[in-house]
Order: C-alpha cells, then sequence, then structure tokens
C-alpha cells in the first residue's frame, strides 16, 4: 500500500457538513465555467464497456480493468472504464458534433492496480470532456489556449469558493508557466521525472507540463502514456502548487488526440501492433473519427486542492 501522509499540525478548515457543502459548490460552479468556456454539452457516459471494442484506456498498459460477464447476453466479457478517453471521440462523430462542439460527462471509473496515497484511489471520479477541432487547431499555440480556459474557470472557482467560505486561504495564479518534457529534463537533469515536476511547480505555482509518452534524450519517457488517444507531442498535464502536501499536484491530463498518422507512428513504437485491427483503431486509421481534443480533470483532487485538504 502506498503513504499516507498527514502534515504536521494538519486541521481541516471546514468541518464535515461544510466540507460537503464547499464539494458541491465546487463542482456546481466549475462545471458551468467549463462548459461555458470550451462550449461543452453534458451528456451521460458508459460505466462498462466491451473489451473488443477497443475503446477502454489502457493507461500505461500494464494495469488490469476490472471485468466480468453479461449473464444474458451470452458472457459477452465487460470491463469497467478506466476512463473515456476513446468513447469520448466515438460519441462525437455517432452524435454528429462538428469543429468548435463539445461534450463533457462525470466518469466514475475503478483502477484496482492503482499505488494509493494521498491523490490516488481505486476510485477515480472526474469530469471528461472532449472537443472536435479543425486540423489547423491541430499545434502547441491551441493546446496552451485551451489550457488558460480550463485554468481561468479554476481559478474563478476559487475565487467563488471564498466568498462562501472566507476562512479559505488558497490563492491560485491564473499565469501558466508551459514547459516541455525535454526542456524540464534539461532543467533538471538529476532528478527523477516526479522530482522534476515539483522543483518546477514549486517555482510557478501554475504550471503546464507537455509532450508527455515519447522517450526524452535520456532514452526514457518522462510518464507513461498511451499510444491510441493523446499525440505525444501535442498533450500536456496541468499542475498547482498543493501548500497543504506541499507538493506538485496535477489536476487535469489533456491533449489534442491521435490522427491517423500519429496513431501508425504510437503503435509502433508503444509496441502495441495488436490494436490496429480493434474496431475503434480501424476507424482512427481509416479516418472515419473526427479531429478531437479532450481530457480528464479530478474532481476530488480539485476539491481537495481548493479547500486545502490533505
Amino acid at each position: 500500500m502506498g503513504e499516507i501522509i498527514i502534515p504536521q499540525g494538519y486541521v481541516s478548515a471546514l468541518n464535515l457538513h461544510d466540507t460537503q457543502v464547499a464539494i458541491k459548490t465546487v463542482k456546481d460552479f466549475f462545471q458551468q465555467e467549463l462548459t461555458k468556456r470550451l462550449n461543452l454539452l453534458r451528456v451521460t457516459a458508459p460505466l462498462f464497456v466491451n473489451p473488443e471494442t477497443g475503446l477502454n484506456d489502457n493507461l500505461n498498459g500494464v494495469e488490469r480493468p476490472v471485468s466480468f460477464e453479461l449473464k444474458d447476453m451470452d458472457h459477452t466479457p465487460a470491463e469497467i472504464v478506466h476512463s473515456l478517453a476513446k468513447w469520448k471521440r466515438y460519441a462525437l462523430q455517432k452524435y454528429g458534433f462538428g469543429p468548435g462542439e463539445g461534450i463533457y460527462t462525470d466518469m466514475n471509473a475503478i483502477r484496482r492496480d492503482e499505488e494509493l496515497d494521498n491523490i490516488h484511489s481505486i476510485y477515480v471520479d472526474q469530469w471528461d470532456w472532449e472537443k472536435v477541432i479543425t486540423r489547423d487547431n491541430r499545434n502547441l499555440d491551441y493546446l496552451r489556449l485551451i489550457v488558460d480556459a480550463i485554468v481561468r474557470a479554476i481559478c474563478d472557482t476559487n475565487d467563488r469558493l471564498h466568498v462562501r467560505f472566507p476562512q479559505l486561504t488558497l490563492r491560485l495564479n491564473r499565469e501558466v508557466s508551459f514547459i516541455t518534457t525535454q526542456d524540464l529534463e534539461d532543467k533538471y537533469p538529476d532528478l527523477s521525472p516526479q522530482q522534476r515536476e515539483n522543483a518546477f511547480v514549486k517555482e510557478h505555482p501554475t504550471a503546464c507540463i507537455m509532450q508527455i509518452g515519447g522517450k526524452l534524450r535520456s532514452g526514457k519517457p518522462h510518464d507513461g502514456r498511451a499510444p491510441d488517444y493523446d499525440d505525444w507531442n501535442l498533450n500536456c498535464d496541468i499542475f498547482f502548487w498543493d501548500p497543504v502536501l506541499n507538493r506538485a499536484l496535477e489536476i487535469s491530463s489533456m491533449g489534442i488526440r491521435v490522427d491517423a498518422e500519429s496513431l501508425d507512428r504510437q503503435l509502433t513504437l508503444a509496441g502495441c501492433d495488436d490494436r490496429r485491427g480493434l474496431p475503434f483503431h480501424q476507424m482512427l486509421l481509416k479516418n472515419e473519427l473526427p479531429l478531437t481534443i479532450g481530457g480528464g480533470i479530478g474532481q476530488s483532487r480539485l476539491a481537495m486542492l481548493l479547500m486545502g485538504c490533505a
């Protein structure tokens, strides 16, 4: 089991009743701000999928999904989702969304192999969102634009929470510091990837680390990322400095999604060529799905950050 840390002298600023009120305030206000800034429509999403569709998120490729058989469907296998990274893109095509339009949903997942600590749970709750883009949007400038919009929604939520609970002390920096994983490695060559994140975010308390998944000049990737949803050259994680846990806290993993060319390249690099025959991957390779950008934003993580919880 992972390590749970209770900081010395830690006391929650809110009692149990107000904690529940604050959680609802965060969730209600933030999703309103997110939908307004990104032009998203709320939809309902599946809790489980058929593994043969290729729609489940493989995460780092080693995590085992929770699976079961559907008795009244000839014992067809089903998997609890790890995330909805692929399903959302399929849904945008199925529902007929056009460029500039998108969806979001409350995603609930079970990750049985998660190493548990202050910020990792077997149960995952996040806002999963996805938006149709044009080919002209497939660049880092557009990625930064969307990151800025999400950060503004988070900061506005923080301000709203302070109106309701003035005893909360967190003040977020609205200015995002962007850096690539290669620049991060060059800046801190003697540190591990997580140590690099902590060092950079402590210095830049609102940060976006870009280009995750591919090998760096050291021969190792900064972190694992499945090869079949984010384009490794056009993705990122959003971090805030958490003064309670004294560490960088990742709030969102997101990115511009693979097109046929980047999917083809990344499947080979990741040694996942066996996925090419799955229905979802076939649609991607044949350019039958829209170009999109999307990600997940942790609900519990955002609430614990804004409320100063450990």
